[in-house]
Formats: structure tokens, C-alpha cells, sequence
């Protein structure tokens, strides 16, 4: 039996506790007591915040640049623009893919985030070269972080061949979730790409995400027939959608239809805190129980030169974006960032993420914590301190921003 005790944390900024974790799950959390003995290893807490720790559940560990010299932007402006340019340049980068996934995920665990689900491009150009490199980055770290992989076609399947192929070898060798995008815009063939993605996804019983970058009414009509899908295959709980910038900009109807079949179907839906006021609000999403999370999506990329492993940094982004200035939201902001994030990584946790009550630090739930300097929540979204301690399954994996 493994034993680990934080004395002195406050769970969520309330009253300085004492909490037992036992193999990796939280035991009893107990007002703190100093002349308290305990079994274990003990970690002191300080008075700081204990929370959960991030989950970052929308990222691109196979594209990541971080680490490397900065490199000035020179993508286009639309999506198959930016993969051609993506294409282009990506080998280039000093390294290999594999070594920079592995420095990316290395900077994200020190950071707080100890669950990641990232995308693995495979298309014709790169093939199994960068799935391969986020399996490298899962087991180089596995000991530190749980890391789920989207196999993506980031080119669909018809404008290429020899794609789906490719897709199923991943999805046999370890990926995770069946990746979905752009169905009209980009593969041009609705019907056909859905086919697909739901197919093997049923056939390798793994779950789909989504990735939408269509506008408005397109964007309404790709979502609709992913609702059809998901309610006449019983995939509810099983679906997510990512970004989909433009639904909270069509009609405040057919907003809220959509945040309603969300619910309704248990559609989980990921951001990435865009700077833009026609995404979906994410006060409406979490009020009507759609699970939520956030993701920092490709870091100092050829797609973006943003991004910098940091999960408190794209909460404070969240919170900015959607122009939050109260506790009650920012503290929702955090809580998508975490509770949020991990319900999409593994649903039915033991919290959901519910506006003005995050927790998240309760008997039952995994012992993967971020001790934070910090007032309270709000503040820490604020300041963004860099005093944290990073447990994953109750046991020290990195602190002061480095790996233990």
C-alpha cells in the first residue's frame, strides 16, 4: 500500500487541510492538524491552493516547436493552406518529432498538466511518423502522466490516398480516439467522411473527436448530422467537438437547440479560448451540464506561434476571451481547465464541473494535484505564480517547474 499525505493545502482555497492519499486515490481530507501523524511520504503544502491538476484536452504534442528557435509565421489563411505549410516546414525543425513531443509533454507535467489528449496527425506525407512520435512522448513519461491519442486525419480521407489504412494501424496500436474534420469544407463530402470516422471508431470501440473549423450555417449543418449519428449509433457520451468557433454566432435559437442536443446526447465540447465572440458560451455549456474543457492546441507551431505548455496561462486566456471578471466565472474558467477537462478524458468521474462549486479535490478522486501559491483562485489565475508541486497518482512529479 502506497501512502502519501499533503499536510497544510487548502482544497480550492477553502480551510487549510490534511489529505491522505492511498495507491493513488484520495483518502480522507481532514481540517489540518499540526501535531498530526501520518504514514508515508508527507508533502507540505504550505498554506497553498491544492487543486486538480490540468488536463489538457486539445493539444498537438506531434507539431509542438517548443524549445527550438523562435520562427516567424508563414502559414496562410485558410485550413488546407495552413497544412500544406505545415507540411512544407515541419521536418526542417532541429530534432526529430519524437524528441520534441517528448520536451513538449516534459514541459507540460512541469507545469501542472498531468493528463494530456493529444492529436497524431497521420496523412500521406507524414504517415505514422508523428503518431509514433506522440507515442514515444505517452511512454517516455508514463510514469508521470496519462496521455490519450487521437489518431487524425488532418486531410480527410478522399483527397489523399492510402489515409484509412494508416488511420487503422493507429487505431491497432494504441490510439485512442478516432479523429473527425472539417466534413463539407474540407473532405467536401459530408456523408462519406462520417461514414468513415463513425465506422472505425464502432469497429475499434474508441471514442471521436471532432475538429470544426467551418463557419456559421456549414459549421450548424456538419453538426447536425454528427447529432444524427451519435443518437442512432448510441455513441451518446462518446462524441466531441472541437473549437467550432462560429456556433454561438448563427441564431440565439439555433444556439441554444444545439447547447440543448449537447446535453441531451452528452456531446462533449472542446476549446482552445479563441479570440473570437462567436464561439458557444461557455457559461450556457456548463449551466446546461455539457461537459467542457480547454486545451492549448499547437504550440509555437507552423500553424500558431502561441502556446507555451502552460494550462494556468490558457485558463487566464479563457477567462480574458470571454471577458470574465468575477470569481464566480473565473474560477469556472479553472474548473473547465481541470474537473472540466478530465470528465472528456475520463467520463463519469467522480466531479462534474458545475458554475460556482468546483471542488474536485473529494474522497474517490485520483490524486493528480497542483499545489499553487495563491490568495485564492481567482488570484492565482491572475498571477500565475510559479511556486507549484505536480502530483500524478499521489506521488511528486515535479516541482518548481522541473520533474522530480
Amino acid at each position: 500500500m502506497n501512502r502519501t499525505t499533503i499536510v497544510n493545502a487548502r482544497p480550492w482555497g477553502d480551510e487549510a487541510a490534511d489529505i491522505e492519499i492511498i495507491d493513488g486515490v484520495i483518502a480522507q481530507v481532514v481540517p489540518h492538524r499540526p501535531d498530526a501523524t501520518w504514514q508515508g511520504e508527507i508533502v507540505d503544502g504550505r498554506g497553498r491552493l491544492v487543486l486538480p491538476a490540468f488536463t489538457d484536452i486539445h493539444t498537438h504534442l506531434d507539431s509542438s516547436r517548443l524549445g527550438l528557435p523562435f520562427r516567424s509565421h508563414s502559414g496562410a489563411p485558410d485550413v488546407w493552406g495552413m497544412v500544406m505549410n505545415d507540411r512544407a516546414n515541419w521536418r526542417s525543425a532541429p530534432g526529430t518529432a519524437a524528441s520534441r513531443a517528448i520536451h513538449t509533454l516534459e514541459l507540460m507535467i512541469a507545469r501542472g498538466t498531468t493528463k494530456v489528449r493529444s492529436y497524431a496527425q497521420i496523412d500521406a506525407d507524414c504517415r505514422l511518423e508523428r503518431f509514433e512520435a506522440v507515442l514515444a512522448a505517452r511512454e517516455a513519461h508514463r510514469a508521470r502522466s496519462e496521455v490519450k491519442i487521437i489518431a487524425f486525419p488532418q486531410t480527410g480521407f478522399s483527397r489523399e490516398e492510402g489515409v484509412i489504412p494508416l488511420i487503422e494501424e493507429a487505431l491497432a496500436s494504441g490510439a485512442d480516439v478516432m479523429g473527425g474534420i472539417d466534413p463539407c469544407q474540407l473532405e467536401r463530402n459530408p456523408i462519406y467522411h462520417l461514414d468513415v470516422v463513425f465506422g472505425l471508431a464502432r469497429k475499434y470501440q474508441v471514442e471521436v473527436d471532432f475538429h470544426l473549423h467551418e463557419p456559421g450555417d456549414l459549421c450548424v449543418f456538419s453538426v447536425d448530422l454528427i447529432l444524427e449519428r451519435v443518437r442512432a449509433l448510441g455513441m451518446q457520451g462518446k462524441v466531441s467537438i472541437s473549437h467550432a468557433y462560429s456556433l454561438g454566432g448563427v441564431s440565439e435559437a439555433t444556439t441554444r437547440r444545439l447547447i440543448e442536443k449537447f446535453a441531451e446526447l452528452d456531446i462533449s465540447m472542446c476549446t482552445v479560448a479563441p479570440s473570437v465572440s462567436t464561439a458557444l458560451p461557455i457559461r450556457g455549456l456548463v449551466e446546461a451540464g455539457v461537459r467542457v474543457g480547454l486545451g492549448e492546441d499547437g504550440m509555437r507551431d507552423y500553424w500558431k506561434p502561441y502556446g507555451n505548455a502552460d494550462m494556468l496561462d490558457r485558463t487566464w486566456q479563457l477567462a480574458f476571451t470571454n471577458n470574465f471578471s468575477h470569481d464566480q466565472d473565473i474560477e469556472m474558467c479553472l474548473g473547465v481547465a481541470t474537473i472540466g477537462s478530465a470528465s472528456i478524458m475520463t467520463p463519469n468521474p467522480v466531479s462534474r464541473l458545475v458554475r460556482g462549486g468546483h471542488q474536485g479535490v473529494l474522497v474517490g478522486n485520483p490524486a493528480d494535484l497542483l499545489l499553487l501559491a495563491g490568495e485564492s483562485p481567482t488570484s492565482a489565475v491572475m498571477d500565475r505564480p510559479t511556486d507549484r508541486t505536480v502530483l500524478h497518482q499521489g506521488r511528486v512529479v515535479a516541482d518548481q517547474l522541473e520533474l522530480v
